[in-house]
């Protein structure tokens, strides 16, 4: 990912992970790149093989009891969430504005993410996303590194990547700035039909006319307003 401006009033993500280069193509395109730009939010991949004890930097294990695949183990990922909570530490010796923060591991057990979820992260300083890989991960990650368990849905997926992805975007949603009118969120318009030109489009081979609603078209912005609320 390219170089972002520092911003001491900037949101923080700090993602933990086996592929930190995954993120770069989405992070570097539309709203976040130009928040991550203007310093509004600052978005830091780590990867979680730096935090490993041995020179094939080892991140995961068979898991005890049996079973197939494997588990990503406890003592890289505490030692990555340790190193980023000392880095907060020193930002906020340097006078920056990262004081409240929260660490994160994405799983099917967790709490469902939705608009009410990520207004609620928006107002902490720094998240820390640690991202699950194989088989899972170590359940004492879950009991006491992270302070809570977010799901995006009852699916499975291949890492916490995706997830991480997500939630980053629901929550910059919901910051001052990031979207330019405050008026562009649907959690404040609700979600209801769009229509743009032409007016009417005429399937090409059999004629067929795929017309706007009628009331869209007659500056009746009472009506509008009605028509939206009824389909939205």
């Amino acid at each position: 990912m390219r170089h972002e401006t520092r911003n001491k009033k900037a949101m923080r993500f700090d993602i933990i992970t086996i592929f930190p280069d995954i993120f770069s193509s989405y992070l570097d395109e539309s709203f976040l790149k130009r928040a991550r730009k203007a310093g509004l939010i600052s978005i830091v991949p780590h990867n979680l093989r730096d935090f490993a004890n041995d020179k094939h930097r080892k991140v995961d294990d068979s898991p005890y009891g049996g079973g197939p695949g494997m588990v990503l183990k406890v003592e890289p990922i505490y030692k990555a969430v340790e190193f980023i909570k000392r880095q907060a530490t020193s930002d906020r010796r340097q006078g920056r504005n990262i004081f409240k923060t929260r660490t994160i591991l994405f799983s099917l057990r967790g709490k469902k993410l939705d608009g009410k979820v990520a207004a609620r992260l928006s107002k902490y300083d720094r998240l820390i996303l640690i991202c699950g890989r194989y088989e899972g991960v170590d359940e004492r990650v879950a009991k006491y590194v992270a302070d809570e368990e977010i799901s995006i849905g009852d699916y499975v997926l291949s890492g916490g990547e995706l997830p991480a992805l997500v939630l980053i975007e629901s929550v910059c949603r919901f910051l001052p700035g990031f979207l330019g009118k405050r008026e562009s969120l649907e959690e404040f318009n609700g979600s209801h039909p769009a229509y743009t030109k032409p007016a009417q489009f005429v399937l090409p081979k059999s004629g067929k006319k795929w017309k706007v609603p009628g009331v869209l078209l007659s500056g009746n912005h009472k009506k509008i307003d009605e028509y939206r609320k009824r389909h939205g």
